[in-house]
């Protein structure tokens, strides 16, 4: 029942507008000032991350795949996360202050949060996760008062419908 109301009554789009909008500030703000800032340099974020790994009561690593990934990808192609967190940063919060492909940009902003998250960052991880988790059950009413509205009628339109064109005609 709630689900349903979340994905298809008006008022839930009008509060789905105010939570994106609100996260997607959040979002543009934080990649904005790293991708304008005097440079954004995630080695000592991802050494660190390495170096003080999330553990569980008993004192071993919770996450110790995600440490692996860290030391054997991340820190090797510091320069890659250098480029893709400031401009993912950006991107999300555009995506969700436009209401612009919302779910995609949510579905990306969630990585990032757990990825931040899994590297011991607590922060305001929960609270994006949260409402992230809001926005993306909410489907299209979640950028139904924003630029997808526009969007993605356009994108069934010319993409899904030509998709079923080939398949009628081969077959």
């Amino acid at each position: 029942m709630f689900a349903k109301w979340l994905r298809e009554n008006n008022v839930a789009a009008g509060l789905l507008a105010v939570i994106r909008i609100w996260l997607g500030y959040n979002w543009m703000t934080a990649g904005w000032g790293k991708l304008t800032g005097e440079g954004f340099d995630a080695s000592g974020y991802l050494k660190n991350a390495v170096a003080n790994p999330v553990k569980g009561p008993d004192g071993n690593m919770v996450y110790g795949w995600y440490v692996n990934f860290l030391e054997s990808f991340a820190i090797p192609n510091v320069e890659l996360f250098n480029f893709i967190v400031p401009l993912g940063e950006f991107l999300v919060g555009l995506g969700l202050i436009l209401g612009t492909l919302t779910t995609a940009a949510m579905f990306f902003g969630l990585v990032m949060n757990f990825s931040f998250f899994l590297a011991g960052t607590v922060s305001h991880n929960p609270t994006d996760i949260f409402f992230g988790f809001i926005i993306l059950a909410a489907g299209y009413n979640a950028g139904k008062y924003g630029l997808d509205r526009w969007v993605v009628p356009f994108i069934r339109k010319t993409i899904f419908k030509r998709g079923e064109d080939v398949t009628r005609n081969a077959a």
